[in-house]
C-alpha cells in the first residue's frame, strides 16, 4: 500500500522574478505579499510538522510562487539549507521547487543538487514562441528544451507546467505543446487554464477588449483533450486548474475566465461522460430502451463518472433512453468500468477508449 503524501509550500512571491508576464500578479495568487526568510520557512515546517498524522508518511517541502533560481545564490542557500536540515533528519522525504527555464544552468543545478533538491519544475506555460511574446515571458521554447535536458541530465524529477488560453493560444497551438511536453518524458505536469486577475497586464487587454478569455465549457474541452493526452503516455497530472484561496474566485481576484473550484472534476467527468458514450454507442439501441444500466467502479471514480449534480447521469438517460442508470463502488482498478444491464456484463478499460478517442480526433 502506498504511504500518504503531504505538502508543505512555501510561497515566494515574485521573489527572483524580474519579468511581468501578463497574466502574473504572483501576490494575488498567493495571497502573500512579502519575502520569505529562512526564519519563516523553519516556522512554516514546524507548523505543518504538527499537524501530520502520527505514522509513516511522504513529506515533501515545495517551494512555489516565484522563479526561485533567479533568487540571489546566497538567499537561494539560506532558503534551502532549512528543509536540507529536516531532509538530513528523516523528518521530510523531498524538496522541490518551480522557476523558469531561462534561470537553469549547470552552476545552478549543481547548488541545487547540493542541498539535495529532487523535482524542479519549469513554468513553461506554451512552446509556441508567438504564444511566449505575446505574453511577455521572456524566454524562447528553446530555452524550454535545453532547460528540460539539463536537468534530467542532472538526475532531477522534471516537472512541466503549461497553460492554455494565453493571448494568441488556440486549441490546436495548446495540443501541440502538450504533445512536445509529452517528448520531454517529465515526472508530473500541471494544466492551468488563464484567468485574468486583478491588477494585471492582462487585465487591462480584457477591459480594452483586446483579450477574451476562454469560457468555462471551452476550457474543459481543451483541458479533456489534453489530460487524456498526458494519461495515455502514462504521465502524472498533478494539478489541473488554479488552487481556489479565499482571493481567487470569481468576484474578488479573478476578474474573469474559467474559473471553477472543482475544474479538475468537471475535465474528469467530460472524460467519462466521453467513454461511456463511446461503450453505449456499439449497443443496439432498440435493447437498451427503458433498461437500467449498473455501473460498478473503483469508489474514487463515483463522483466524476456520475458527474456534478449527476450531470453525466441525466445526460446518459435522456441520449439512450435508459430507465435507470445506478453507480456502485467496487473494489476494482482505476481504470476499469463494469458495465451490467440484464445478463450483458462488460468491462471497460479506460486507456483503452482514451487511446482510441485521441486516434480518432486524431491528436495521436
Amino acid at each position: 500500500m502506498s504511504k500518504d503524501y503531504f505538502i508543505i509550500p512555501i510561497f515566494v512571491p515574485h521573489l527572483g522574478c524580474p519579468h511581468d508576464c501578463v497574466f502574473c500578479n504572483q501576490k494575488r495568487i498567493t495571497g502573500l505579499s512579502t519575502d520569505v526568510t529562512p526564519e519563516d520557512v523553519e516556522r512554516i515546517i514546524e507548523e505543518h510538522l504538527s499537524t501530520f498524522p502520527n505514522r509513516e508518511i511522504e513529506i515533501e517541502v515545495a517551494f512555489y510562487g516565484g522563479s526561485f533560481t533567479g533568487i540571489h545564490k546566497e538567499i537561494q542557500r539560506k532558503l534551502l539549507a532549512i528543509p536540507l536540515k529536516y531532509k538530513n533528519r528523516g523528518k521530510i522525504n523531498g524538496i522541490r521547487l518551480s522557476t523558469r527555464p531561462d534561470y537553469i544552468d549547470r552552476e545552478i543545478l549543481d547548488l541545487l543538487k547540493e542541498y539535495k533538491v529532487d523535482t524542479i519544475e519549469l513554468g513553461v506555460q506554451s512552446l509556441n514562441d508567438e504564444v511566449l511574446n505575446r505574453s511577455g515571458r521572456g524566454h524562447s521554447s528553446h530555452q524550454v528544451y535545453i532547460a528540460a535536458n539539463l536537468i534530467k541530465e542532472y538526475g532531477f524529477n522534471l516537472g512541466l507546467q503549461m497553460m492554455i488560453g494565453l493571448v494568441g493560444d488556440d486549441r490546436q497551438k495548446s495540443i501541440l505543446t502538450a504533445k512536445e511536453l509529452v517528448s520531454l518524458n517529465p515526472y508530473c505536469v500541471r494544466i492551468y487554464p488563464t484567468l485574468v486577475i486583478k491588477d494585471t497586464y492582462l487585465e487591462k487587454m480584457y477591459r480594452d477588449n483586446k483579450y477574451k478569455p476562454l469560457s468555462l465549457e471551452e476550457a474543459v474541452d481543451i483541458t479533456t483533450d489534453l489530460l487524456m493526452l498526458f494519461e495515455y503516455y502514462d504521465i502524472d497530472v498533478i494539478r489541473v486548474g488554479l488552487q481556489p484561496t479565499d482571493n481567487i474566485t470569481l468576484g474578488k481576484d479573478v476578474v474573469a475566465g474559467p474559473f471553477h473550484p472543482s475544474f479538475r472534476q468537471l475535465v474528469e467527468s467530460n472524460i467519462y461522460k466521453i467513454i461511456l458514450s463511446d461503450h453505449i454507442d456499439a449497443y443496439d439501441k432498440s435493447i437498451i430502451q427503458g433498461k437500467t444500466m449498473v455501473i460498478e467502479a473503483n469508489g474514487k471514480n463515483i463522483s466524476s463518472i456520475a458527474g456534478q449534480k449527476s450531470s453525466n447521469i441525466k445526460y446518459l438517460t435522456q441520449k439512450y433512453g435508459f430507465n435507470k442508470i445506478k453507480i456502485y463502488q467496487k473494489d476494482i482498478p482505476m481504470g476499469v468500468i463494469n458495465i451490467c444491464m440484464d445478463d450483458k456484463f462488460d468491462i471497460i478499460d479506460r486507456k483503452e477508449i482514451v487511446g482510441k478517442y485521441l486516434k480518432d480526433k486524431a491528436i495521436i
